[in-house]
């Protein structure tokens, strides 16, 4: 049978198949119109009913949570609720969900982000300690740290350190869209030099056996390259712009006290530091064992607590909301395997990595290569190329790759709370072509 005749074949066996996936294309176009439903409510009555439900729709972080319960009541429709209930309790796991609520919510505590802040600063004034500077340093370093502390604790970093060191000097819109594609498009390639950090490269890593040494000889440099390059193509592109910033002064950096503060909030020490790198390190660790990193991030909130006169407030509304935006994803991203499948084991070398990359763009790229898994018979340039296919597509869009809604939530402030995702995808384009030569071409 040709791939039409399969697809038909499995929606005339089971309806729902085409219902569910109906039901996420409009969640789809849902992210896709968040913008402009933002718009509408900053146009309502301030603090009117009509105000608050637009902005609730116009959240991207909920659009695929809200779009769950259409999707549970079609599924108990066609198959009961005794198996709804089965497939989200059972079927679906959510621990990369939890694992990107916890790690965001360390690593934008205060003395990470100073930490992180104070190492990179180094590395800045190498090349001049101007806002360029910074630009440059946040968007090559940063990344590709992804590969040791994990992608979506180096996205949430990246995403604080451009807002103290770039946004807050009020770029032009054009550079802040274009840095956000860039952030974006580094993150989701800078990931692949270990066999860990990256979420869809986690997901065949044990299956196919892939270590950190092979992933450094198929990938790694391949990620460095592309990253030092595109970022370097931008820096040409936007030089006017980066260097008229130098002229601007930056918005103080206020830290908001720990509730239980009681006063002025004093320096960090080192001990309180390494102490909260530590539980940086138990999370990244135990990222498969939600019950030891929930535990341990227990332990952490208890210890902050302590030391509140060292802490900032600990941020957990951004960091539950992108977990909750990811659980939504992977409710409905796993009822497309029905589809997906089928499409991967379909196509050769060149169309796979073709296919991988704009599949990945409306779907998390760590379901494409879980589903590449299941794929029997796969050869090794076919694994490649999919797995090579996702990175590379996952900064076209929010939803391409899990930290991107991390960097999102933390950034949207600076595009008038709402991001275009056309303006993103364009933003993103020009990163994404270089991925594409460096990954498929050499």
């Amino acid at each position: 049978m040709d791939l039409a005749s399969v697809l038909r074949d499995r929606v005339a066996q089971d309806p729902f198949n085409a219902v569910a996936t109906a039901i996420f294309v409009l969640a789809i176009c849902h992210t896709f119109a968040t913008g402009s439903i933002a718009a509408l409510a900053h146009r309502a009555r301030p603090s009117s009913l009509k105000a608050e439900v637009l902005h609730f729709f116009g959240e991207v972080e909920v659009v695929f949570g809200l779009w769950v319960v259409p999707l549970l009541v079609a599924f108990t429709a066609f198959r009961g609720w005794h198996d709804a209930k089965h497939y989200i309790n059972d079927t679906i796991g959510y621990q990369e969900a939890l694992f990107v609520v916890v790690i965001m919510a360390l690593a934008s505590t205060r003395p990470i982000v100073q930490f992180a802040e104070g190492a990179l600063r180094v590395v800045a004034r190498l090349i001049g300690g101007t806002p360029a500077a910074w630009w440059v340093t946040i968007l090559t370093v940063g990344p590709l740290l992804g590969s040791f502390i994990t992608e979506p604790a180096a996205m949430t970093i990246c995403a604080l350190l451009l807002a103290r060191q770039f946004f807050d000097l009020h770029p032009p819109t054009r550079l802040k869209y274009a840095t956000l594609g860039l952030l974006f498009v580094n993150v989701s390639i800078g990931g692949t030099l270990t066999h860990f950090a990256a979420p869809p490269v986690l997901m065949v890593a044990r299956p196919w056996n892939w270590g950190t040494l092979f992933m450094l000889e198929h990938f790694g440099w391949r990620a460095v390259l592309a990253t030092v390059v595109s970022t370097a193509g931008y820096l040409v592109v936007f030089r006017r712009e980066l260097r008229a910033l130098r002229t601007r002064l930056p918005m103080a950096d206020i830290d908001t006290p720990d509730e239980e503060a009681g006063a002025p909030l004093l320096p960090v020490p080192a001990w309180v530091t390494a102490v909260h790198i530590g539980f940086m390190a138990w999370t990244v660790a135990n990222a498969h064992y939600p019950v030891l990193f929930i535990g341990g991030f227990l332990f952490f909130l208890g210890f902050a607590r302590a030391t509140a006169i060292h802490q900032s407030r600990i941020e957990l509304r951004m960091p539950l909301l992108v977990g909750f935006f990811l659980a939504g994803l992977v409710i409905h991203g796993g009822l497309q395997a029905w589809w997906i499948g089928p499409v991967l084991g379909s196509l050769s070398e060149t169309p796979m990595f073709v296919g991988a990359t704009v599949l990945t763009a409306f779907n998390d790229n760590a379901l494409i290569t879980f589903l590449a898994t299941l794929v029997p018979s796969l050869d090794d340039p076919l694994k490649f190329a999919v797995v090579s296919g996702a990175v590379t597509g996952g900064g076209l869009t929010v939803i391409a790759n899990a930290p991107n809604p991390a960097g999102q939530a933390i950034l949207s402030r600076f595009f008038g709370g709402a991001i275009s995702p056309l303006g993103l995808l364009l933003a993103a384009l020009p990163a994404t072509i270089v991925a594409v030569v460096a990954f498929h071409f050499l």
